[in-house]
């Protein structure tokens, strides 16, 4: 959780981020954010990690809501060698991603 506060605040590619919702107790942490790129997009992020269960979703997406990439780990792609983790863009694939750090890393790729 902080290495994801760390990130919002201190990427070179985010401008500025909102937290949307912030719950944490000794059992789990669930954030909810959207960061502001310097070239416009947005990335939507939601993660909740408890000792059993770790959901991640990041979501890029234009100004005006089309999606660029999404990575998250929900699981209804059993078909993909990387299950849970996937991505979505034009279609579905398989994807390493599964912090924000990774996602960061594939949208400095991307954007060059």
């Amino acid at each position: 959780m902080l290495k994801t506060l760390k990130l919002l605040t201190e990427c070179p590619l985010f401008l500025s981020h909102d937290i949307i919702d912030f719950q944490e107790d000794p059992d789990f942490y669930c954030l909810k954010a959207i960061a502001f790129l310097k070239d416009g997009t947005e990335l939507h992020i939601l993660e909740f990690i408890s000792p059993t269960k770790v959901r991640y979703s990041y979501h890029w997406q234009n100004p005006d809501g089309t999606l660029i990439i999404r990575w998250d780990n929900a699981p209804h792609h059993p078909e993909l060698r990387s299950f849970p983790n996937h991505k979505h863009n034009s279609g579905v694939e398989e994807s390493k991603v599964c912090t924000l750090q990774d996602a960061i890393e594939e949208i400095e790729k991307t954007l060059g």
